[in-house]
């Protein structure tokens, strides 16, 4: 480690996690200044089964974050939270180690109390969030329902959303329904279980339409019944930019909870960017961006089925004008292009060039 850093980002996870790759190294990738990064074990996850696999690691990890406090960083970027072991130490001592320190949080880990296991509950996310919110000198939070909390502890906060960048997917060039029809989902392991929250409405469409179910992440049956109309495509950057335009209708149920509040709405932002009409619970960012794109917002079960049987049944040139009018506007409005300005001015970097 350097004795001194100029420029230090610290994430819990590594490319290969959607939070991480969204909210840091996609800026990072675009800004022409160096960062040196320290992504902890650099995995998809901090799930305390994996780390337990990985002790000798999870120790130079540890004392990874030791050496960027030492080397007192001119500029630190901190996302999430710094150690899944943490209970706000590490945050407190890297935030106030650097000479201007922001901390970057892009879901309601604010109320992550750690429900679910040992470890989350011995160093729940919420503490972290709330400690790295008081010690930053700026925060940036991904929606106005994180800012607004943020607000609460610090005067200088900023709303950034998740971007996505166009380039990245392929956009849909054929709106014919697939026979039988591709309704998509992409995501974590640990998110897909919300396609449970719809499982009886996508059993009722399968058994209307013989739709199918293309499922971007695991390769790992989860859904019980589900399943038996379940296409599994590992996640990959490759899958990833080809698979959503090879759908027809992209979904995003989410449970009427205050953490569903606090998401930014990054799956529905995809969709878009591939040019896919979708259906998605309204909730949060959600709300606005389905009005934005002039897409279902179904809030019942008989809505979500109307909504999805309603967009298999319209006509091609419908599907089409909602997935191009969606991606027209994520590019315009949700596209690192057009924020990168602003992340940049947030960790007052000076001008940025492409």
């Amino acid at each position: 480690m350097d004795r001194h850093l100029d420029r230090c980002a610290v994430t819990p996870y590594g490319r290969g996690a959607g939070s991480s790759r969204v909210r840091v190294f996609g800026w990072l990738d675009r800004v022409g200044t160096d960062f040196t990064v320290g992504s902890y074990l650099s995995l998809s996850d901090a799930a305390p089964s994996r780390l337990a696999r990985h002790p000798v690691s999870l120790a130079r990890a540890e004392l990874r974050l030791g050496a960027i406090v030492s080397a007192r960083p001119g500029r630190l970027l901190l996302h999430r939270e710094a150690s899944p072991l943490s209970r706000g130490w590490w945050e407190r001592r890297l935030l106030t180690s650097a000479e201007f320190a922001v901390y970057d949080f892009d879901d309601a880990l604010q109320w992550d109390r750690g429900e679910g296991g040992l470890v989350r509950r011995l160093a729940p996310k919420a503490d972290k969030a709330r400690v790295a919110v008081r010690h930053a000198d700026r925060v940036i939070a991904g929606n106005a329902v994180l800012a607004d909390w943020a607000s609460r502890h610090h005067r200088d906060v900023v709303v950034i959303p998740s971007c996505v960048a166009l380039e990245d997917y392929m956009s849909k060039t054929s709106y014919v329904l697939h026979d039988p029809p591709r309704l998509g989902w992409i995501g974590s392991a640990h998110n897909e279980a919300c396609l449970r929250l719809i499982g009886e409405v996508l059993t009722e469409v399968h058994g209307r339409t013989g739709a199918r179910l293309t499922l971007v992440g695991t390769t790992t049956p989860s859904l019980g019944s589900l399943e038996s109309f379940i296409d599994r495509v590992a996640w990959s950057p490759e899958s990833q930019r080809t698979e959503l335009a090879a759908m027809d209708i992209g979904l995003m149920p989410l449970p009427t909870t205050p953490y569903s509040l606090g998401k930014c709405g990054y799956k529905l932002l995809q969709y878009a960017a591939a040019g896919l009409p979708a259906v998605a619970s309204p909730l949060g960012v959600n709300a606005d961006l389905l009005s934005e794109f002039g897409l279902p917002a179904p809030q019942t079960q008989d809505d979500w089925t109307t909504a999805i049987l309603g967009l298999i049944g319209s006509p091609e040139a419908t599907r089409e004008r909602l997935g191009r009018t969606a991606r027209e506007i994520a590019g315009q409005r949700y596209s690192y292009d057009a924020w990168l300005p602003r992340w940049a001015a947030a960790l007052e970097l000076g001008p940025v060039t492409r």
